[in-house]
């Protein structure tokens, strides 16, 4: 808000006359509690004063400050629009109404009692956060322009390149803050929040915990740590972390206890939701969601359609859900149209830059035999983490099998350290590339299984790629070459057959004068 908390602007000390002492501690002066972030206090003296008759200078706008600082943003509105209504009226308070209009959800109303305030930072922040909800790119690029490298403007930046779904921007700003400032350790949440949107659960739980060790009470942090719990384990483990705030008489903010009971249906499995989810639908974008992800479970598609008819999708996530409800809708019903806009829906949920969601989209082409459009979309991945995981190096082998590029995927083995995955990595390229005819790589596949296990199908794996190399050399579709190291794959086993084989490939080299 406009007036500072670090100094509030009341008056200096009471003169000594006034210094009234009771039995028992002193009552605290409003700076006193301001300080500390005693809202709930700061509120109560002013109220009390108000009762007695004691004048506080600027009593007014300092309990809609608390009040808005609570989080009990209709408090401080009354208290807000009271002041508007007075001749000798501040202007500031304007931008202050805003803001609580803002945080109320009622964005129109925001614009116009920002647009009757005097130009401040604060101003200009508030208007940049309303582009953006009015999704005007015009306004928000020229607010942004008017931003300055002071914290409070790089933090606005820093939350609208979040909710755009530039997690790794805001991450930099955040990181970048913090470097000059160890002690906004609030910073760390929001950090470990954008690591959390990215699938990095293991790496926000370690950002985390920084914060929790100062503020192991925070309701938000908390509730976040139940979040990554319920990603990398279940919803038993996240609903664990809740306890302590689901035991506790109060909590930090009215907001905060919604999304609690919202995150419990979700870790229960959808328990609950028609109980908790409608009234939070207009609340927590996600209460929608998961909403229509219950009526679809529960085979009600009507419903789902309802509720999500009237969406104008942001996200990846909201594109292929409205995509999947009308889908499915067009199926029960036999319309086409819904089945159109279904697919409209689904490409337009194409984000280039989004690895996440070009992960599950190159998976759905390989699945649906469109191996050449997968392999491109495999290849525009960019996180590290997505990229070792065994199922992106798996789908991305068979992709290059099928697009005629064993070799590439025989790359990918070699890059693996040895383990289980890589044994399973074998097999899949030894299998697959049997079945396109590229008996030269599925031979040096089964070559290496058979060397790790003595069973008796990677021998029989291994003689028919040999075989089959062989005959593709005879075709001339292979070169002659090749042949020296097939004989050299064969040597290394210990099958009695494999004499045989060697004989009648060594004759033919010999007849058309081939050195192995």
């Amino acid at each position: 808000m406009m007036l500072s908390r670090a100094k509030p602007a009341v008056g200096g000390a009471p003169p000594p006359g006034d210094r009234r002492r009771k039995k028992g501690k002193k009552v605290p002066q409003l700076e006193e509690l301001l300080a500390v972030r005693d809202f709930t206090g700061a509120i109560t003296l002013l109220e009390f004063k108000r009762q007695v008759g004691e004048q506080q200078e600027d009593a007014d706008l300092w309990i809609g400050y608390s009040a808005f600082h609570l989080g009990d943003y209709k408090r401080a509105l009354e208290e807000y629009e009271a002041l508007t209504k007075k001749p000798a009226c501040s202007p500031d308070v304007w931008v202050n109404l805003a803001c609580t209009y803002f945080f109320l959800g009622m964005y129109t109303q925001a614009e116009q009692a920002a647009l009757k305030a005097p130009k401040s930072r604060l101003q200009n922040r508030l208007l940049f956060h309303l582009a953006h909800k009015f999704s005007d790119e015009k306004k928000l690029m020229s607010f942004h322009q008017n931003l300055q490298d002071i914290t409070e403007d790089q933090l606005s930046l820093a939350s609208i390149h979040y909710m755009r779904s530039h997690y790794q921007e805001a991450i930099d700003i955040y990181k970048r803050i913090l470097l000059d400032n160890r002690e906004y350790l609030a910073l760390n949440v929001y950090v470990a929040l954008c690591y959390y949107k990215l699938d990095y659960y293991d790496v926000s739980q370690e950002v985390l915990a920084v914060y929790l060790q100062q503020v192991p009470d925070s309701t938000i942090a908390l509730n976040l740590k139940a979040c990554n719990h319920f990603r990398l384990y279940n919803g038993k483990a996240a609903e664990a972390e809740l306890k302590s705030l689901t035991d506790s008489a109060s909590s930090s903010f009215e907001f905060a206890k919604e999304l609690i009971k919202h995150n419990l249906v979700v870790f229960r499995g959808g328990e609950g939701a028609l109980q908790v989810l409608p009234p939070l639908v207009d609340v927590i974008p996600e209460a929608r969601l998961n909403l229509v992800i219950y009526y679809l479970r529960q085979d009600d598609v009507q419903e789902a359609y309802n509720l999500i008819k009237d969406l104008e999708p942001t996200t990846p996530q909201e594109y292929i859900l409205k995509g999947v409800v009308n889908a499915a809708l067009g199926q029960e019903i036999g319309s086409r149209d819904h089945l159109k806009i279904a697919q409209q829906f689904f490409q337009l949920s194409y984000f280039y830059n989004d690895d996440t969601f070009n992960f599950n989209y190159a998976q759905a082409k390989a699945a649906m035999g469109n191996s050449s459009e997968a392999e491109e979309v495999f290849l525009l991945i960019q996180s590290e983490k997505i990229k070792n995981d065994f199922v992106y190096l798996s789908w991305l082998a068979r992709c290059y099998i099928m697009n005629k590029k064993p070799q590439l995927a025989w790359k990918l083995y070699l890059k693996m350290e040895t383990s289980g995955e890589s044994f399973s990595l074998l097999q899949l390229i030894a299998n697959d590339c049997y079945k396109m005819g590229q008996f030269y790589y599925s031979a040096k596949a089964f070559d290496v299984l058979e060397r790790l296990d003595s069973n008796p199908e990677y021998w029989e794996g291994k003689r028919g790629a040999c075989v089959g190399v062989f005959q593709m050399i005879l075709a001339g579709r292979e070169a002659k070459e090749t042949l020296r190291e097939v004989l050299h794959l064969l040597r290394s086993t210990g099958n009695p057959q494999v004499e045989y084989i060697i004989r009648i490939m060594k004759k033919w080299a010999k007849e058309n004068r081939v050195p192995v």
